[in-house]
């Protein structure tokens, strides 16, 4: 587990749940407002992480 890079945990986590939230949005249901929501979070985690990735780079 040593190995693993800083924020590659949080950018794959973000990928699932920017997943979970396109799925919801396909369903077509008149508030979507928890769909937008899980897709943000997810964004926001794929680009917290991939900023991680970054400074971290050896």
């Amino acid at each position: 587990m040593n190995n693993i890079r800083e924020g590659l945990i949080p950018t794959i986590l973000g990928s699932a749940v920017t997943v979970a939230g396109i799925a919801l949005k396909q369903k077509s249901s008149p508030n979507n407002m928890i769909a937008h929501t899980v897709f943000g979070f997810g964004l926001a985690h794929i680009v917290l992480g991939a900023i991680n990735l970054v400074e971290h780079r050896r």
